[in-house]
């Protein structure tokens, strides 16, 4: 083919060739051409005069002769059908084509002549796209699509219209990848099929129309639709410039087209060079075709990516594997495309509460709008950010591994634009967990057999879909458990629990239950369990983790306290505590536990007050150098009125050793005011020869008013010769507990109580006749039976006649009966009766009725009117009755009192006008 461009080569010139085709009336006369250097930058005008041609090479095996410089060359069948529709009958057009301007038999040049052709396309006065020859009713279908942008037709209303408008759109030049930039860079396109022709605006308008293309033929969308935005753009570009796409880098060019057809793979990346941002400034990158697939491939992805990344290519496929690791940011939870403008996508993020992803949605927000990709993103996609990548990526879960959906996501509409620059990103330690990800780059075409395409990369696994990377079962399941923990990284809980049980259940069985990848996905189950409020569920799956891990690895490796920290955090957010300083303290308790760090006594002691066993549980199992169980720390759980006994128990059985049983331990149980007699119990039982019963801890006990008497009584009853009782005590007892107490004290200590007059006092005025006769019993000689200990026996309100009784009969002698005693027994307000006859019955001679003792009587308003009547019967004579007496009783008693008094008394009453009064009202009242 040399002999056509002589010994002239345009390496490394900014020349280019341009064919001039021969005008011809005769359309079956052979086409006619000259070839003509053409130098690029010695033109000072935005367009150039040449008209460049975007079609598609044809079948390779079909050639027609046309004649260059007079010299026949061999065409394919679609270029030759082009030029003839090309050829004016009057005037040479002036074209370039790239089958014939540029020497296919020299690699360097060609190389050389696809860096330029972004400047060939974007300064030609215009673009002729050839769609190829009329057939399926072609002309038919640009009719139509030109009648629906003058709304003059609807496609619809017709299903051989559909049809028609289906076979144009799935020519081989949309699928093209080449025609992305000579239509991406073009002023003004000319549409062609066969001798048909429509302005390229005019197309992409009418097709713009066709609802019925809102359904995915076979993947006609990804392919139609960018080349269709493109161009539509064509007549928005200025004049004086042909970088229109610089601001897209590479990596978005190829989420963007990269299901676009080309006939040697390398063109898939060179086609795109000029029109992203990258340029041809990455040598690795530059056009040369004598280097291999595999090896321009793995460069491309580490020139999107990462230098070091991981990735496995092929010569024979135009698919690669990538291994690496990097962080979940959350997940799409929406989308949809804006008919207006097709090549773009909405989508709505819902992204995890890691430092990264709190930064992408602070600065970013939560509704994205990119460039639509070859594969349209879809609803529950992740979002994450590789291991050394500068953009997010957006990956769809398959069954073994992940697929690239886009691999570099530039973002550049911001719902929140509050500053005029980004904020700074947090540093790499802080971003979160970071996930291994199997992921597969696959530009490959779905075969048309298989129904429900848009499902089917989704079902794969990837042994099926690169036989060549092999890998064992259990490889697989691992990747497979990888994958479902990345899924745990959104807050797409729903569909993440499903995936990770159905892994869990797929891998136990070829793993085993002590697989350490096993472990961590169940852990990150028991984690989505845990933030959807499954407590329990959550609960029993981190103890399992847990346990295994103990066995496994260790109670205090990393993995273990992460497990612990997870738990604490699970128990954490059932309690829902509102405390904001608990909410703080217990926050940082797990960041304690799992970074293996020494606890605070504060914090220890806050666990134990918040009564929850299962924290403290958990505590006690770390390094005992950070958990220190201190005095203060033994104290919290002996007072804790909640649990008290539980939190107790499980202290003794993790660390009975350090457990020290202070005076201030038994202080703090016997105070407790709800479960101190089950911590003192359980005291006595495990650790009974270092309780000691001091003073301190009987004053604890008997000031403990909820609890104090069952406390009380189990001191005396367990140990009762060592309780410290002294008179204090004793009365205290007595005054605050009753007679169960009082009796056992008396029982188990009476030969050692010191009695006095104070303490047979309130005996005689608290207790039942059982107490006092004990005392009796046990300390005859030392009760004395003072005039304290008689006024308080009248006075008890409970059993007053029965205490008195006893007194009278043990120590009669010694009972004096003197006013105080008979005024105590009249304004008794519950006994005072029966204790008065028994008085009158028993040591009536001695019994005054003065006027203190009937002002007792009638100040008695329970049972001052029984006592007054038992008084003016018995002893009426005696009673001692005022003027103003007379007027209380008449005031205060009804009828039955006063005619008592007058019938005993009536001679000495002196009747004064305010009795009179009263007199009337009473009878007034008698009357009604």
């Amino acid at each position: 083919m040399s002999h056509y461009y002589g010994t002239s080569s345009l390496q490394d010139t900014n020349s280019i060739r341009l064919l001039c085709l021969m005008p011809s009336e005769d359309l079956t006369a052979p086409i006619e051409c000259r070839l003509h250097i053409y130098p690029l930058e010695k033109s000072n005008k935005a367009t150039h005069i040449y008209q460049a041609l975007s079609y598609v090479w044809g079948i390779s095996e079909t050639f027609q002769s046309v004649i260059i410089d007079e010299k026949p060359l061999l065409v394919t069948a679609n270029l030759h059908a082009a030029l003839l529709q090309l050829r004016d009958r009057t005037f040479e057009r002036i074209i370039w084509v790239d089958a014939i301007c540029i020497n296919q038999k020299d690699e360097e040049e060609k190389s050389h002549q696809i860096g330029l052709m972004a400047k060939i396309f974007g300064l030609a006065d215009r673009v002729i796209v050839y769609l190829g020859e009329a057939a399926d009713d072609s002309d038919q279908a640009l009719k139509i699509i030109r009648g629906v942008e003058d709304e003059l037709m609807d496609p619809s209303s017709s299903k051989e219209n559909e049809k028609r408008i289906l076979e144009l759109l799935k020519r081989p030049w949309f699928q093209r990848i080449w025609v992305l930039q000579e239509v991406g860079l073009a002023r003004r396109i000319l549409i062609m099929c066969g001798s048909a022709r429509i302005n390229g605006y005019t197309f992409c308008s009418g097709i713009g129309k066709l609802r019925f293309l809102d359904e995915d033929y076979l993947g006609l969308q990804s392919l139609v639709r960018p080349t269709i935005y493109l161009i539509r753009g064509a007549i928005f570009r200025p004049e004086y410039t042909f970088d229109l796409l610089s601001d897209i880098s590479l990596g978005e060019l190829m989420d963007m087209y990269h299901s676009h057809k080309a006939t040697i793979s390398h063109d898939k990346v060179y086609a795109l060079l000029s029109m992203s941002s990258d340029g041809l400034n990455s040598a690795d990158l530059l056009p040369d075709y004598k280097l291999p697939w595999r090896t321009l491939l793995q460069r491309l992805v580490k020139f999107i990516l990462h230098e070091k990344v991981n990735v496995e290519t092929w010569d024979d496929r135009e698919i690669s594997i990538i291994k690496s690791y990097g962080f979940v940011l959350g997940h799409i939870s929406s989308t949809k495309i804006d008919d207006t403008q097709y090549h773009k996508q909405y989508m709505d993020i819902i992204f995890n509460d890691t430092p990264i992803s709190l930064w992408y949605k602070d600065e970013y927000g939560t509704e994205w709008i990119l460039q639509a990709s070859a594969q349209l993103v879809r609803s529950d996609d992740l979002v994450c950010l590789l291991h050394g990548a500068s953009k997010p990526a957006i990956i769809r879960a398959c069954k073994d591994h992940f697929t690239i959906i886009m691999m570099a996501v530039t973002l550049r509409h911001r719902t929140k634009v509050e500053n005029k620059y980004l904020s700074q990103q947090p540093s790499a330690s802080t971003h979160g967990f970071s996930y291994d990800f199997l992921l597969v780059w696959n530009w490959e075409t779905i075969p048309e057999n298989l129904r429900y395409q848009a499902r089917y990369k989704d079902s794969t696994e990837i042994n099926s879909l690169v036989p060549e990377y092999l890998e064992s079962d259990e490889l697989k399941a691992i990747r497979s458990i990888d994958m479902a923990l990345a899924l745990g990284g959104t807050q797409n809980y729903e569909n993440t629990q499903t995936t990770m049980i159905d892994t869990i259940e797929d891998s136990e069985q070829m793993l085993g239950k002590e697989n350490l990848h096993l472990l961590s996905l169940k852990d990150g189950l028991a984690l989505v369990h845990k933030i959807q409020g499954q407590w329990k569920e959550a609960e029993i799956l981190f103890l399992e983790v847990i346990q295994i891990r103990q066995d496994l690895q260790g109670a205090y490796h990393p993995d273990t306290l992460s497990s612990k920290a997870k738990l604490v955090g699970t128990y954490i957010d059932q309690n829902q505590w509102e405390n904001e300083a608990v909410k703080s303290m217990l926050t940082r308790l797990t960041d304690k536990i799992r970074d293996d760090n020494q606890i605070e006594e504060e914090n220890i002691i806050q666990i134990v007050r918040l009564s929850h066993k299962n924290i403290l549980h958990i505590l006690l199992g770390l390094k005992r150098e950070n958990v220190i169980v201190t005095e203060e720390v033994v104290k919290a759980v002996a007072g804790n009125w909640n649990g008290g006994k539980e939190i107790m128990m499980l202290l003794l059985e993790e660390r009975e050793a350090e457990v020290v049983i202070t005076e201030e331990v038994v202080k703090a149980a016997a105070g407790n005011w709800k479960s101190g007699k089950e911590v003192m119990m359980l005291l006595l039982k495990k650790r009974g020869a270092e309780v000691v019963i001091t003073e301190e801890v009987v004053k604890a006990a008997v000031g403990n008013k909820e609890n104090g008497k069952e406390i009380m009584m189990l001191l005396l009853e367990k140990r009762g010769v060592e309780v410290v009782i002294t008179e204090e005590m004793v009365r205290v007892i007595a005054d605050r507990f009753d007679e169960r107490v009082m009796m056992l004290l008396l029982e188990k200590r009476g030969a050692e109580t010191e009695i006095t007059e104070d303490i047979v006092r309130v005996i005689a005025d608290r207790f039942d006749k059982r107490v006092l006769m004990l005392l009796l019993e046990k300390r005859w000689a030392e009760v004395v039976i003072t005039e304290e200990v008689v006024k308080a026996a009248a006075g008890n309100e409970r059993i007053g006649k029965e205490i008195m009784m006893l007194l009278l009969e043990k120590r009669g002698a010694e009972v004096m009966i003197t006013e105080e005693v008979v005024k105590a027994a009249a304004g008794n307000w519950k006994s005072g009766k029966e204790v008065m006859v028994l008085l009158l019955e028993k040591r009536g001679a001695e019994i005054e009725i003065t006027e203190e003792v009937v002002k007792a009587a009638v100040g008695n308003e329970w049972n001052g009117k029984e006592i007054m009547m038992l008084l003016l019967e018995k002893r009426g004579a005696e009673t001692e009755i005022t003027e103003e007496m007379v007027i209380v009783i008449a005031d205060r008693f009804d009828k039955r009192v006063m005619m008592l008094l007058l019938e005993k008394r009536g001679a000495e009453v002196v009747i004064q006008k305010r009795w009179k009064r009263q007199q009337r009202r009473m009878s007034g009242m008698e009357r009604r």
